[in-house]
């Protein structure tokens, strides 16, 4: 699904805020300069993490002619479904 929905930005993003989240905070238990630098980057990445999460809701195909419904519809694997047929 995070590969359909072409998530995998938003999962790194957030590995990568858990990181410095992290780092942040042995950094402030060893009383070290810059874990604030740190903090803030986490948050950073927190939040462009969830915007790219976001981005596919948004920009979501509407599924019938009124606008009434709209459906997440993940991008079909063809190649996959031709061999298939074809064996």
């Amino acid at each position: 699904m995070i590969k359909h929905l072409k998530l995998t930005k938003a999962v790194v993003a957030m590995a990568l805020g858990i990181v410095a989240l992290i780092v942040a905070k042995i950094m402030e238990n060893y009383k070290m300069e810059g874990n604030q630098v740190v903090l803030s980057v986490a948050g950073v990445l927190f939040i462009a993490s969830a915007l790219i999460f976001l981005y596919p809701i948004v920009f979501a195909k509407k599924a019938d002619k009124d606008g009434k419904s709209v459906e997440l519809q993940p991008v079909e694997k063809e190649p996959e479904n031709q061999a298939l047929n074809a064996s």
